[in-house]
């Protein structure tokens, strides 16, 4: 009997460690570098979606070209705080996805988590963005998006938050960057 229940579990723990492999990628730019890990065993469509950008390379390239500040923010009815990135030409870009709501994976919009940007209901395809702080009107039932479905969060920067901020704090017109910061890559680290 003890051998079965040590057996199971060590499968338990085998399982558990293999579904919750977090995966970790580097994001390199000209203000230095921001280290990010993902979540797939709890928004497994949105990590390899993202994940699928990054193994072709369709990031390098694209850079960081929207913030949203208190200043520019200011006449908002809901606020945010995020740098948005990873736009990818359009001849380049994957068939959207389904939205993995914060409902669904419990993974909510706190500073660092990294996010699918999108205009409508499942339309998520390259662009994503870093939150600043916490951002709760961005989860499910949240009021920055008209439909109340939040977006898609997947991962967090586990380093660079520094970097995150130095972008932010770049010259924007009504929340573009004047010069889009470029990424130099984004890539796996093992």
């Amino acid at each position: 009997m003890k051998k079965i229940v040590a057996l199971c579990l060590a499968l338990t723990i085998s399982f558990t460690a293999f579904a919750q492999k977090l995966v970790h990628c580097l994001i390199k730019t000209p203000l230095g570098n921001i280290a990010i890990e993902l979540y797939p065993a709890k928004a497994p469509v949105t990590v390899a979606n993202f994940m699928q950008y990054v193994d072709k390379k369709l990031y390098n390239g694209s850079s960081f070209f929207r913030v949203c500040t208190p200043a520019n923010e200011a006449t908002r009815k809901v606020k945010i705080q995020v740098i948005q990135g990873g736009n990818v030409p359009e001849k380049s870009s994957l068939p959207s996805i389904k939205i993995e709501t914060t409902k669904v994976t419990g993974l909510l919009h706190q500073n660092g988590t990294l996010s699918m940007a999108r205009s409508g209901p499942n339309s998520a395809t390259s662009e994503f963005f870093i939150c600043i702080g916490n951002q709760p009107a961005l989860d499910y039932g949240g009021a920055r998006n008209p439909d109340g479905q939040g977006f898609a969060a997947f991962g967090k920067v586990i380093a660079g938050m520094g970097v995150v901020k130095k972008i932010q704090a770049q010259k924007d017109k009504d929340q573009y960057l004047v010069a889009p910061l470029k990424i130099y890559s984004v890539s796996r680290v093992e």
